[in-house]
């Protein structure tokens, strides 16, 4: 079969070492008992080939029409679970109604974007193993007080336990990035909802690091803080020393003072 291209506008870099294709594979545990597993952006199906040797029934979805024409004859037996489209843009229930896990090697460009829509489907997506530039893989797993800490920290850390679990040179795919990747593994926690008004969570959170350098009573002015609340010393800090709990507790705190109005 004729080898796929990897193209530039679709941010694709393919890897072509199949030790680390075979650890990231096996990185998936299956967590929550799901069954199904997708990966996104398959390409030539390096990753595919360890992932079709785990015990989850596979499903792929590709955007690049030449990958989906060689992933059809490399594995026909697949059939229609090789599905052409964007994950940012598909819906995945159609196919996968139940839970589910994700592996890939994430286009670097997008990754953040699959990472919001994870987070709007994570009471189906129960694990993510995924390899991405290294600087955004350590930001989703890095711990509050570290500069690399930020609003993807503190959004997928609510639902998910983190995992760093290596890194990756770039002489591993072809054409090499410029950088270096990083393996990380989201595994779905026990919150099924968080104590506070979750919408506006999402915007302390952006609003928060919206500009890091700041204290939060700075950086958080717009939410028309209460006199009493003003005065609280948790505002004195700025967002990155926050971890999940605090943030939640900053919510409920804005949410009263709104009560209030």
């Amino acid at each position: 079969m004729e080898k796929v291209k990897p193209k530039k506008h679709l941010g694709q870099h393919f890897l072509t070492d199949l030790s680390i294709a075979e650890r990231i594979a096996q990185a998936v545990k299956g967590h929550g008992g799901v069954s199904k597993v997708l990966e996104i952006g398959p390409g030539m199906g390096v990753l595919t080939d360890f992932l079709l040797k785990n015990p989850q029934e596979l499903y792929l979805i590709e955007i690049d029409r030449e990958s989906i024409a060689y992933l059809h004859k490399k594995y026909p037996q697949l059939g229609d679970r090789i599905i052409e489209g964007d994950y940012l843009k598909y819906d995945a229930a159609r196919v996968l109604p139940d839970k589910y896990a994700i592996a890939g090697n994430f286009p670097y460009n997008i990754s953040s974007q699959i990472f919001f829509k994870v987070l709007e489907e994570k009471n189906r997506v129960t694990e993510v193993v995924c390899m991405l530039q290294k600087e955004v893989a350590q930001r989703i797993a890095s711990p509050k007080g570290n500069k690399d800490y930020g609003i993807l920290s503190v959004l997928l850390q609510a639902w998910y336990d983190i995992e760093y679990l290596f890194t990756v040179p770039p002489g591993v795919f072809n054409p090499p990035p410029k950088v270096h990747s990083g393996v990380i593994r989201l595994t779905r926690n026990s919150t099924e909802k968080l104590d506070c008004d979750e919408k506006l969570f999402f915007k302390v959170v952006k609003g928060g690091f919206g500009n890091r350098r700041k204290t939060l009573r700075n950086s958080l002015k717009s939410f028309q803080l209460s006199e009493e609340f003003k005065a609280h010393p948790i505002l004195d800090k700025r967002a990155e020393q926050l971890d999940v709990a605090d943030f939640v507790f900053l919510t409920q705190q804005i949410e009263k003072g709104r009560g209030a109005d």
